[in-house]
């Protein structure tokens, strides 16, 4: 853990791994796509609807629900609805309760833990307290942690759309450490947007910042937050916490502004 040795000039362990949820415990942005693309071919072999108009409808609500993942005027399962029914159209309208329905359960299927983010938590756990922090509205938040039984792994879990602030405002991760009873010089922030999870964990104080980034050859531009250590994906952190003489060598970004593949 040398990247965050540097900077825990106090030589205090690290008792406290936080997380973001989406594109870093979770592939969301893969995992709705994916979704999206399965139905599309499912509303074509069920429905006869032809292929260049599924591909349409589907694009067409990931699009909208992207935009706007929560309405707080509606119930999530109505508000889905109505965008399905919008991007159906009024020739297929009358499948959106089906489609709807499809298309939740294809969603978790593929934004579910694979077996080896699972393992590491579990081994993490043995270890260190773990949280998550995320962006987001309370209720399309909640209903991932419950469908995807995350409860399990964490010891506790902060979502912006309950609290009167968000990353990268350091108060989000105050309130996590208060809530863990830790300081913020024992914690790491593992997470794939520079301008919340990283920028957030550095106006923290928190002892280092991990960045998973969602592309495939990353740059970090002049006045970008540098993360501490750059993995791909988030299962490298057992690497970074783990690192000794014969571990491989992980990119420790602390002073590179330029490359953070």
């Amino acid at each position: 853990m040398a990247a965050f040795e540097k900077k825990n000039s106090t030589s205090v362990p690290i008792s406290t791994i936080l997380f973001d949820l989406d594109n870093t415990l979770i592939e969301t942005r893969k995992g709705d796509s994916l979704a999206c693309r399965k139905l599309s071919e499912e509303l074509t072999q069920q429905y006869a609807i032809p292929q260049d108009l599924s591909s349409k409808i589907t694009t067409s609500y990931l699009k909208q629900f992207r935009k706007c993942p929560d309405n707080p005027k509606y119930s999530l399962d109505v508000w889905r609805k109505l965008l399905w029914s919008k991007a159906l159209g009024d020739n297929y309208s009358y499948l959106t309760k089906a489609v709807y329905e499809r298309w939740l359960h294809m969603r978790y299927h593929y934004l579910a833990l694979p077996v080896d983010t699972v393992s590491m938590l579990f081994q993490l756990r043995k270890k260190y307290l773990l949280g998550i922090i995320t962006n987001g509205p309370s209720n399309a938040q909640w209903e991932k942690v419950q469908k995807l039984s995350l409860n399990q792994y964490f010891d506790l879990i902060l979502v912006s759309g309950d609290l009167p602030w968000e990353k990268p405002e350091p108060r989000i991760f105050k309130e996590a450490c208060q809530c863990l009873r830790v300081t913020p010089i024992e914690c790491i922030m593992v997470g794939d947007k520079l301008e919340t999870d990283i920028l957030g964990g550095i106006e923290a104080g928190l002892a280092g910042t991990v960045w998973i980034p969602t592309t495939e050859k990353p740059r970090l531009c002049a006045g970008d937050p540098k993360p501490d250590v750059t993995i791909k994906h988030v299962t490298d952190i057992m690497t970074v916490l783990n690192r000794g003489p014969g571990a491989p060598e992980l990119e420790d970004t602390s002073s590179n502004s330029s490359d953070g593949s």
